[in-house]
């Protein structure tokens, strides 16, 4: 895949930086704050609010580098709240082999939304299919 904006390069780097909190002091614990916070029910208001507040301080303190920093914590905080997401709402994803999953194979299964056909029987599939205003994506 030939990405225009650097898309590959910039996903291994978030996936480095997220390894890395995973090795700093507070995630030492067997359960990390995050962890508290979404068990309690309030993990959407905070990654939600995690997003805002690096939006807001970016470009707004310390060097190019500490911005850059606050759009990595940017990502960070989407990519748990998408977690926190897909758990509320029964979200399976695709396990096969790579290309598997495409957007254009998401469909309401019972009561779960499922990503890609792993996972999905073939009547589940044909039934979605033919409802007039399935929840079918893509």
């Amino acid at each position: 895949m030939n990405y225009k904006f650097n898309e590959k390069k910039l996903i291994e780097e978030l996936q480095t930086y997220v390894d890395q909190t995973y090795d700093q002091h507070y995630a030492t614990d067997k359960y990390q704050a995050t962890d508290v916070i979404i068990d309690s029910g309030h993990g959407t208001g905070f990654c939600l609010g995690n997003v805002i507040k690096y939006a807001k301080r970016y470009g707004n303190k310390g060097t190019p580098a500490d911005a850059r920093k606050d759009i990595l914590k940017i990502l960070h905080y989407a990519l748990i709240q998408l977690d926190i997401h897909d758990q509320e709402n029964k979200v399976e994803h695709s396990q096969g082999a790579p290309g598997h999953f495409h957007p254009s194979y998401t469909a309401l299964a019972g009561d779960r939304l499922v990503y890609g056909l792993d996972g999905v029987t073939p009547e589940e599939w044909d039934r979605v299919n033919r409802v007039k205003g399935a929840p079918l994506c893509g």
